[in-house]
């Protein structure tokens, strides 16, 4: 396997790739244009950017052709988490991609696509997702033991000095992505349920519907607490450049139009291409200006200088404010701060508000001019509503797409055959297993000796004295360990090895860089591995894993399908405390530990019960209603979560099924 690993790994390039994002045709087409070194797009399935228009496969082979005769990369995002009945299908796009598109990667964050790419015999590299968390040093080095992982995408959270310390440690074979631009989500990657737990569409899916963009209220204040400023680091981004371990520096965006894929695009290769020349500086500067996003921050990428990314004070609405909507009842109006070429595309308001929508301009207007708004009384918003220019079809831009269209008919898109390829499941192995029934809190019990086992969060600071020897403690591990953590919290599971404890959940894969080689280590994969089929399951063994405590936001259909096939016991989360999402920021806005509300009327809190805040609903998930049904089925660890309750602040009777019924979307 190691042979046949190095022959497809590339040496990263002196200067890193600046890779941009492409969710249409004219998007890769202005990402060709603006000098990208890679472009990344998805398909109409499994890409965590679903609201984009995304790309057949017949799309992407003409697209990728042309990419490739131009010298340019081509990478695919298959990132999101697999359900047991969509491995077929899974490995049938891989195959497709494999035999008609030929892409020089893909982007994943479930540990089955690894399985699969074996199978179908895709010779590409795989880059492991942001949404997969590897979110320490040391756990570059589980990435690197698995079968053609060549790259990491990093945390948007990272600073400056978290990004040197993960070079550092990153081995050889394997390097490094960081984002330098675009769009902050208030959830670190692939720790957000929020969108899934209150309507079902899972962010880990591709489905958000960005709750964390809309107004709440918490007492007599009304804000978007959670709306995050965009992510520029723009000049800084020459600091990167010194870093050899850096092989991509990625533009979020695959929801924006040309424009600003152009635009932000163009902007980087400047910075990238001219150090020093103050004048492709300012032209640099005055693209991302132009390129239609929400006001900068820098966030954490310098340590001594951090910027909280949310600034109630601000617009966070996506796209350049160009006015507010004025005017009378019958007839409304907009005196734009820059003028508005034909073609322009606006968004009245946010998209959580009722009289939200976007419209086309059909003439130009110049700035403070007036330009009435074609809207019925009943679509009329308020006066003062923000109005924001989302994308632009300027002549210029339409002439560098022109290029590279005229050199596209030269590969007119065929018709692919679908492909037969038939996925190898594991064997039906469904063993019974000691059911054990786990109680997690954040403190140590008093008494260990009631017949319940028992689960403790384990914290880098967490005292020794504290750790009663019982064989009926499970030590779980945060889902979240940022670069400062990592010394402390491996000191720690030291020492409890050496107590003799042997029994730890790992929220994330790479947590077994943690511990020491020791025979008898009983590790779980927690539920924020997000595991969700079998294929998944049977990577997770081949790290070392001893049983899987499968994802949360799975529906009961899903829980029925996997113990039949899964390579290793099953636990689930049969009730109690779930977040919303775990972040590394706060609101300055926002009272801790107390009730917000929702425009629909749900109620949550934040906490800090670690490095993180958390943001906890005010009801639990509930199916144990359904325990008998699951333990008959195989499911051999029940875990119920005990988080401490703010003052109060009391948990409302309610359904906590969760996606049971529905299915994760």
């Amino acid at each position: 396997m190691s042979s046949d690993k190095e022959k497809i790994i590339n040496v990263a390039p002196k200067k890193p790739e600046i890779l941009a994002p492409a969710g249409s045709r004219d998007s890769f087409l202005a990402a060709l244009s603006a000098g990208a070194d890679a472009v990344y797009c998805g398909l109409k399935q499994f890409s965590a950017r679903m609201a984009a228009d995304n790309f057949t496969v017949e799309e992407l082979a003409s697209l990728t052709r042309l990419a490739h005769e131009n010298k340019r990369s081509v990478y695919i995002a298959l990132n999101t988490i697999i359900k047991p009945d969509e491995l077929s299908a899974a490995a049938m796009l891989i195959d497709d991609l494999r035999r008609h598109v030929k892409p020089d990667a893909l982007i994943v964050q479930d540990p089955a696509v690894f399985a699969l790419a074996e199978q179908t015999g895709f010779k590409g590299q795989i880059h492991l997702s942001t949404l997969a968390n590897v979110s320490f040093p040391s756990a570059l080095d589980i990435v690197r033991s698995l079968p053609q992982a060549t790259r990491v995408v990093l945390p948007r959270e990272f600073s400056i000095d978290e990004i040197k310390a993960a070079a550092e440690a990153c081995p050889a074979g394997l390097s490094l992505e960081v984002f330098v631009h675009g769009a902050l989500c208030y959830g670190v990657s692939g720790r957000c349920y929020w969108s899934s737990f209150l309507g079902g569409k899972s962010g880990l899916r591709g489905s958000c519907v960005q709750p964390c963009r809309r107004i709440y209220n918490q007492g007599k204040n009304r804000n978007r607490f959670f709306s995050c400023q965009d992510l520029w680091v723009d000049v800084l981004t020459k600091i990167l450049l010194e870093i050899p371990q850096i092989s991509g520096l990625k533009i979020e965006g695959r929801k924006k139009g040309p424009h600003y894929v152009y635009y932000t695009t163009a902007a980087y290769r400047l910075l990238c291409d001219h150090l020093g020349d103050s004048s492709a500086r300012k032209t640099a500067l005055s693209f991302l200006d132009q390129a239609l996003g929400r006001k900068p921050t820098h966030y954490r990428f310098l340590p001594q200088r951090e910027w909280n990314p949310i600034d109630t004070g601000a617009q966070t609405g996506s796209g350049m404010l160009v006015g507010k909507v004025q005017g009378t009842r019958s007839k409304p109006w907009l005196e734009p701060r820059e003028a508005l070429l034909p073609g322009d595309l606006l968004r009245i308001g946010y998209e959580d508000q009722s009289w939200h929508r976007t419209i086309r301009i059909t003439k130009h207007v110049p700035k403070k001019g007036k330009y009435f708004l074609s809207l019925s009384e009943k679509e009329r918003p308020a006066n003062d509503t923000p109005v924001f220019l989302i994308d632009r079809r300027e002549p210029e831009l339409a002439d560098e797409i022109k290029k590279f269209s005229d050199q596209l008919e030269a590969y007119p898109q065929k018709p692919v055959a679908p492909s037969r390829f038939k996925v190898r499941l594991p064997a039906k192995t469904l063993n019974r297993h000691p059911v054990l029934d786990i109680h997690l809190s954040r403190d140590m019990p008093e008494d260990l000796s009631q017949g319940v086992d028992t689960g403790i969060w384990l914290a880098p600071d967490m005292d020794p004295s504290l750790m009663s020897l019982s064989n009926r403690i499970w030590w779980w591990l945060p889902p979240v360990l940022w670069p400062d953590g990592e010394a402390g919290l491996k000191k720690v599971i030291g020492r409890a090895v050496d107590k003799g404890f042997k029994q730890f959940v790992l929220n994330a894969p790479w947590q077994m860089a943690l511990f020491p080689p020791r025979k008898g280590l009983r590790a779980w994969a927690g539920p924020f591995c997000n595991i969700a089929n079998e294929l998944a399951m049977e990577t997770l063994a081949s790290l070392g894993f001893a049983g899987v405590i499968v994802s949360p936001e799975l529906g009961k259909a899903d829980y029925t399908h996997l113990p039949a096939r899964s390579p290793l016991p099953l636990g689930i989360v049969i009730y109690g405390n779930w977040p919303l999402c775990v972040s590394r920021v706060v609101s300055e806005g926002l009272t801790m530990d107390t009730l917000f509300k929702s425009p629909r009327g749900e109620h949550a809190w934040v906490s800090r019960p670690d490095d993180n805040y958390w943001v906890f609903p005010d009801w639990a998930v509930d199916l144990s209603a359904h325990a008998e049904t699951l333990k008959n089925l195989g499911y051999s660890m029940f875990v119920s979560v005990d988080e401490p309750l703010p003052p109060g602040v009391h948990l409302k009777k309610r359904p906590g099924k969760w996606n049971w019924d529905h299915g994760l979307k």
